[in-house]
């Protein structure tokens, strides 16, 4: 049984209320079942970690890199905090703020493909 943790509730709340513009446009084709009758949460704790998007069901965690994830450190930390991910369970799909504003409809296909591709193994 899970247990109260008000500070991460708050944090999520924090970081629900100061969503980016990709996080926002992501949601509004993942909330409500939309995605493959999948249910997705935002900004939801994993660990020491806050994911933008997670689907419990299916352990899948969709993480939006931004312009700052480019650099060698940024994307050092990206490795760590998947290898965290996966070390819990998790699968993780990565894109790009560009792609979601610039492909939408492929990523939302790519990233149903990623998750049918685990009810597979």
């Amino acid at each position: 049984m899970r247990h109260s943790q008000p500070w991460r509730t708050n944090r999520s709340r924090i970081l629900r209320a100061n969503e980016t513009s990709a996080e926002a446009k992501l949601w509004a084709e993942l909330r409500s079942r939309q995605l493959g009758d999948l249910k997705f949460v935002r900004q939801a704790p994993v660990g020491d970690y806050f994911v933008d998007f997670l689907c419990r069901e299916r352990k899948v965690v969709v993480e939006l890199d931004g312009g700052t994830h480019s650099t060698e450190v940024e994307i050092a930390r990206d490795v760590a905090r998947s290898a965290e991910l996966s070390g819990r369970g998790y699968r993780v799909f990565r894109v790009s703020n560009a792609d979601v504003f610039e492909h939408l409809d492929e990523v939302l296909a790519a990233l149903l493909a990623f998750i049918e591709l685990d009810g597979e193994t």
